[in-house]
Formats: C-alpha cells, sequence, structure tokens
C-alpha cells in the first residue's frame, strides 16, 4: 500500500458503518491518512502497546473518514528504517493499483480482521493473481519490489497490519498504474466494481 499526510487520534466513537458503505470514495492507494501519539504506553514509555479496543477504535475512524480508511503508525518517524502501522478500510474505499519500484521496497501485510483482497496485475493491467485475505484464508502475504498490486476491501471493519522497509517517501506518479483511473475520477465507480469481483484468466 502507499501511504503519506494525515493522522487520525485515538480512541474514537462506535458508529454505524452501514450507511458509509453505499457511496464509493476514490481515492488512490493507502495513505498514512492519519498519526497520532501511540495510545498506550503503560508504565515504560519505550514498550507500545495495542489492544483490542484501540484497533476497533481505529476501524470506527475508517468508516468515519472520508476516504474510508486510516491508520496507526507503529513507527515513531517517516524516516524510520523499518515502517510498521495499522490499517484499517472499508470496502468503498479505492487503492489504485501501485508498485515500488526502489529495490529494497518489499511490502508485508497481514489481515488481523474482516477480509480485503490482494490483486497482482502485469504492466499491462491484467490481473494475474487474486488472493483472498482474511482469518479463515490467507492471514499474510508478502509482495516483492517493483510490484503492481492493488487491495480491494472485501468487509466493513477490516483491519491488518503492514511492515516495510523506509524511509516513507510518496508513491511518485510513474508508480500509479497508468491503465487504472485515478482518484477522484469519474471511471473510478466503474473500476472498483470491476476490482470487487475480478479473476485471473
Amino acid at each position: 500500500m502507499t501511504h503519506g499526510g494525515e493522522n487520525w487520534p485515538l480512541p474514537l466513537p462506535a458508529h454505524s458503518r452501514a450507511k458509509q458503505q453505499q457511496t464509493i470514495v476514490p481515492c488512490a492507494g493507502p495513505v498514512q491518512d492519519t498519526q497520532a501519539p501511540f495510545p498506550n504506553r503503560e508504565s515504560n514509555p519505550m514498550i507500545k502497546i495495542i489492544t483490542a479496543a484501540d484497533l476497533n477504535s481505529l476501524a470506527s475512524k475508517a468508516a468515519q473518514a472520508p476516504r474510508l480508511r486510516a491508520n496507526q503508525n507503529v513507527h515513531e518517524s517517516l524516516d524510520s528504517p523499518v515502517q510498521r502501522l495499522f490499517i484499517a478500510t472499508e470496502p468503498a474505499t479505492y487503492m489504485r493499483p501501485h508498485r515500488h519500484a526502489e529495490a529494497h521496497k518489499w511490502e508485508f501485510f497481514l489481515v488481523l480482521e474482516g477480509q480485503i483482497d490482494l490483486l497482482i496485475f502485469n504492466d499491462a493491467g491484467l490481473l494475474l493473481q487474486r488472493t483472498p485475505m482474511s482469518r479463515t484464508a490467507t492471514r499474510a502475504v508478502e509482495i516483492p519490489p517493483d510490484t503492481w498490486h492493488a487491495y480491494v476491501c472485501m468487509q466493513s471493519g477490516t483491519v491488518a497490519l503492514e511492515v516495510k522497509q523506509g524511509a516513507y517517501l510518496p508513491t511518485p506518479e510513474h508508480d500509479f498504474a497508468p491503465w487504472a483511473p485515478a482518484e477522484n475520477t469519474a471511471a473510478v465507480v466503474d473500476y472498483l466494481a470491476w476490482m470487487r469481483t475480478a479473476q485471473p484468466k
């Protein structure tokens, strides 16, 4: 996934997500929409503790966010050599296919709750692989550098953990798939609908 930008504080109030799923929100790849001081340090400021309530709050924030996703960084800085973050997504968010062209930018992705499908493409935009990810299916994947990929959220309340090497740099335009519509364009509605059901040929 791609990251960068704004940050969501925790914790957040409970709410209904059903209404949010009715509207498709076109966005580029999942970004670091949120960053807040880590919520639980207990008595040792060096120990970071993530509770089930923290992840539930993050999912609630994603359902309320304009882009229908939110994240909580574990790393202290965008310059950290290993980037670790929890990401919550909702089904109507659009994660544009992209790649991480740098030779060291592998991506490890672990699903904790819900379901999100990983899509792998070739250079021409042909779907090569679809991997449903959930607690009862594939739990984790590691994507090699320079691989065109995207995620499509299939279930409300989906939460995952992403790990990759830093430092964080915004995804340049040439690393977004030219054959997939850009965020905030009319073509996103049809393309996202295709992503939700497409199968490799």
